[in-house]
């Protein structure tokens, strides 16, 4: 099987083409790549990949084709992948906009965890997707992370909020810490390993069993320290109520991007 990747030397689509080597998923020879640059004589440590001239080309090649580009560069794209299954790394593009392609219609959601191999990529499969093109899916995905079916399409949206954002609300987070940190007299490098051990090593407690979080969360309640203390603060500050209105703006967001110009 012939995998296609346009984008492949973007974000995620060189992590995808990375991931797929690197495990063996494909063959060099069996990875099909465009991007806006053109050919590159080593790709991720590979000389013999196949380079495509342009989308036309790519497709023609291909048994699936990933399309991981921005929503905005999808209409010039004019991709026609009649007979292929067709993975959309794009937020905001729906499918109904996707199968003009004419290809068997697969949205995926992942995050930059991808470039480490721990992107949590959950997915969305159109009609005519068949139970073999799900098994491909799974497949290639494992190249980057984990995954999920999704029931909906509406489901992406949300996807692109929570785990589609990647790094972003802990990074936030985090400067939020290192700056009260520092405001404190704090040095700069301290604030930022101070930092760190809370968002960084303090997540690694929930790793693999992030459900348990509301336990622990009472567990620091009920000790009645001074992280009881802090959480209190926090949430009388509003912060639940924050991160629920930063997941519902990004959520709709992603519904206006799929609508397209009012």
């Amino acid at each position: 099987m012939k995998i296609g990747i346009i984008g492949a030397t973007g974000w995620l689509g060189s992590a995808l083409g990375a991931g797929l080597l690197s495990r063996q998923i494909v063959r060099p020879g069996d990875l099909v790549l465009l991007n806006r640059s053109g050919p590159r004589p080593d790709y991720h440590g590979h000389a013999d990949v196949t380079w495509a001239r342009d989308v036309a080309d790519l497709t023609a090649q291909s048994d699936v084709v990933v399309v991981s580009v921005r929503p905005e560069d999808w209409p010039g794209l004019a991709l026609r992948a009649e007979g292929r299954l067709v993975l959309s790394f794009m937020a905001g593009v729906d499918a109904r906009e996707l199968a003009r392609c004419g290809g068997r219609i697969v949205r995926v959601m992942p995050n930059a965890a991808a470039e480490i191999g721990g992107s949590y990529s959950p997915f969305w499969v159109a009609e005519g997707v068949t139970d073999a093109d799900r098994d491909t899916v799974r497949r290639l995905l494992s190249a980057i992370g984990t995954t999920d079916e999704l029931e909906t399409e509406a489901q992406i949206d949300l996807m692109t909020a929570l785990p589609g954002s990647g790094a972003a609300y802990p990074a936030l987070m985090a400067v939020a810490m290192a700056g009260f940190m520092q405001a404190q007299g704090v040095s700069e490098p301290i604030a930022w390993r101070a930092a760190e051990a809370a968002v960084i090593g303090g997540a690694r407690l929930l790793e693999g069993r992030i459900s348990e979080a509301p336990a622990m969360v009472a567990a620091y309640r009920d000790y009645r320290g001074t992280t009881a203390a802090g959480l209190e603060a926090a949430e009388a500050a509003g912060f639940s109520r924050a991160v629920v209105a930063a997941l519902e703006a990004a959520t709709d967001k992603a519904r206006r991007m799929a609508k397209g110009p009012a």
